[in-house]
């Protein structure tokens, strides 16, 4: 930023697990964004590496980048980017048509409980519904990566523990490496482990051998 320098990350050392609940939990700020942008292949760090299996990322061309991002990655974010003028079903069917091996958009949209909704417009669904057709899109292609950038962020506790529930299934049908930004501790006790950020810093982690279900949690 002009003369000023500012490190988003500084010395994070992390490793993702296929089948792996993984909360980042942190302030606005923190660095969790920036991580999570690296980890999915939009953003490229200015030092060190990033690995995928054998896939060296760090230095990859934007053509290997998109290949990753469109083979073995699924992202859902806070604000659901679904297609106004397209019906849930398109919405899905605009991933699984440039996927290898995609569930049918009628089979990812019935993971998250949206059999009924097929054929209805953004317009027509609820922030809760919306966000379940962005998680039926990130899934579609059974991606090995699942990134949640705060998807409960701007839905109220009900309604977030349903989307929550649809993250939570995927992770446990496909044995995807989840990984969820959020700034709510309370969703931190669905993880299978918490990293806690401060300052483009890796805080401390905690490893959670209780693992609770969506519907445990209130906030």
């Amino acid at each position: 930023m002009s003369e000023v320098q500012v490190q988003a990350l500084r010395g994070v050392d992390l490793d993702l697990y296929s089948g792996e609940m993984l909360v980042l939990l942190g302030p606005s700020g923190s660095g969790k964004s920036t991580l999570l942008n690296i980890l999915g292949g939009l953003d490229r760090a200015s030092t060190g590496t990033v690995h995928y299996r054998d896939l060296e990322l760090t230095h990859a061309t934007d053509k290997v980048l998109t290949q990753y991002r469109r083979k073995h990655v699924g992202f859902v974010f806070q604000f659901y980017n679904l297609i106004p003028s397209l019906t849930a079903r398109e919405n899905v069917m605009a991933v699984t048509e440039i996927a290898d091996n995609p569930y049918s958009p009628d089979e990812a949209l019935a993971l998250v409980g949206l059999e009924d909704r097929l054929n209805h417009f953004p317009s027509q669904l609820s922030g809760g519904q919306q966000q379940r057709v962005a998680i039926a899109r990130a899934i579609a292609k059974r991606p090995a990566v699942l990134l949640c950038d705060e998807p409960t962020g701007a839905l109220d506790s009900e309604t977030g523990i349903r989307v929550l529930e649809a993250i939570d299934s995927a992770n446990r049908t496909l044995g995807t490496a989840t990984a969820i930004i959020t700034h709510n501790a309370d969703i931190a006790r669905m993880a299978d482990r918490v990293i806690h950020m401060s300052n483009g810093q890796v805080h401390s982690v905690e490893v959670n051998s209780n693992r609770r279900s969506p519907s445990e949690l209130r906030w």
